[in-house]
C-alpha cells in the first residue's frame, strides 16, 4: 500500500501535469474569444465537459449524497463565476497582466483558509507565497496600472482561492469522479445562463471546434478530475501554490513555439516559483498537517 508521502507526491505530479495543460491553452483562448464572445465559448466548452462527465460517472453520481451534491453545486458556482470574471477581465487588460492578477489566488488562499477554517499556516507556507508572487510578477508585469480588467480579474482570483479552500475541505477519497462531474455541472449552468437571452453562438470553423474540444476535454474535465482527486490529498495552500507553476509552463511553451524570446525575467521568475514549490514539498502530507482545533469546528466553509 502506497504511503502518505509517496500519495501525496503523486498528488503533487498530477497537480502540476494539469497547470502544464492550462499553460499550453493560453494561444487557443486567444485565438478562439477573437472569433466568437467569451460566455459562448466557456458555455460551449463547459457544456461538452459536464456531457463527457456525466456520460462516464453517472453511476457514481447517482449515488452522491444530498449534501455531497450540494457541496459540489455551490463549488462549480464559484469555480463559474471566476472563469467568466477572469476572461471578462482578461478582453480589458494585456494577458501578462491578467497572468499575474489571477494567481494572486496564492495569496488568498492561505488567507481565507485561515480566516474560514482558521487553519493556522507554518512560516515556511507563508516565505512560499512571497516566493511565488514574486516569481509571478517577474514572469507576468512590465509596469501595470490598476484599471476594472484588473479588478474583475482580482475578484476572479479570489473566487479561485475560495474554490481551492472548499475543494480542499471538501474533496475526500473516493468521491472525485462524483465532485467533479457536479460541478461541471454547474459551472456550464452558470455559464449558459451568461449567455442569455440569445443563448451560446457555436464556434466558427473546424480550427475552433478543435479548440474548444480541446479546452472541453483535457483542459477542462480532465483537469478538474485531477484537481479534485490532489486536493483529497494536499492542504489548500499548498495545492495553490503548486498550481503557480501555470505562468512558467505557459512562458516555457510561448518560447518553444517561438512566440516569445527567453529572457532573464523569465528565469528568475520561474526559478522563484519553484523554489516555492519546493519549500511546500517539505512540509508534511495533508494528515499530518495543522488544522482547525475543535473549538473553531464551527468556521468550516
Amino acid at each position: 500500500m502506497p504511503s502518505s508521502r509517496s500519495i501525496t507526491s503523486l498528488a503533487t505530479l498530477g497537480l502540476l501535469a494539469l497547470t502544464a495543460v492550462w499553460g499550453s491553452t493560453f494561444v487557443l483562448i486567444k485565438d478562439v474569444v477573437g472569433r466568437m464572445p467569451v460566455a459562448d465559448f466557456l458555455a460551449v466548452r463547459f457544456v461538452i465537459a459536464a456531457l463527457a462527465m456525466l456520460v462516464v460517472f453517472h453511476r457514481a453520481v447517482a449515488g452522491m449524497s444530498r449534501q455531497l451534491l450540494w457541496r459540489g453545486v455551490l463549488l462549480g458556482v464559484v469555480y463559474g463565476v471566476g472563469q467568466l470574471l477572469q476572461t471578462w477581465g482578461l478582453a480589458l487588460i494585456a494577458p501578462s497582466i491578467s497572468g499575474f492578477t489571477t494567481g494572486m489566488y496564492v495569496v488568498f488562499t492561505p488567507i481565507l483558509a485561515w480566516l474560514l477554517l482558521r487553519q493556522r499556516m507554518a512560516a515556511v507556507v507563508w516565505l512560499a507565497v512571497l516566493l511565488s508572487t514574486a516569481g509571478l510578477a517577474l514572469l507576468s508585469l512590465n509596469g501595470v496600472s490598476v484599471d476594472r480588467g484588473v479588478w474583475l480579474t482580482l475578484a476572479s482570483a479570489a473566487l479561485y482561492a475560495l474554490h481551492i479552500v472548499g475543494l480542499g475541505q471538501w474533496s475526500k477519497q473516493g468521491d472525485a469522479f462524483a465532485l467533479s462531474a457536479v460541478q461541471m455541472v454547474a459551472i456550464a449552468v452558470v455559464c449558459l445562463l451568461a449567455t442569455l437571452p440569445h443563448g451560446p453562438q457555436l464556434p466558427p470553423d473546424r480550427s475552433a471546434w478543435f479548440a474548444v474540444l480541446y479546452m472541453a476535454l483535457i483542459a477542462g474535465a480532465g483537469a478538474m478530475l485531477m484537481q479534485t482527486w490532489a486536493q483529497s490529498h494536499l492542504p489548500a495552500a499548498r495545492a495553490a501554490i503548486v498550481m503557480t507553476t501555470e505562468p512558467v509552463f505557459a512562458a516555457a511553451f510561448a518560447v518553444a513555439l517561438g512566440s516569445d524570446v527567453l529572457s532573464w525575467r523569465m528565469l528568475v521568475g520561474g526559478g522563484l516559483i519553484l523554489a516555492a514549490m519546493y519549500l511546500v514539498e517539505l512540509l508534511p502530507p495533508k494528515g499530518e498537517a495543522v488544522t482547525v482545533p475543535a473549538e473553531a469546528v464551527h468556521h468550516e466553509v
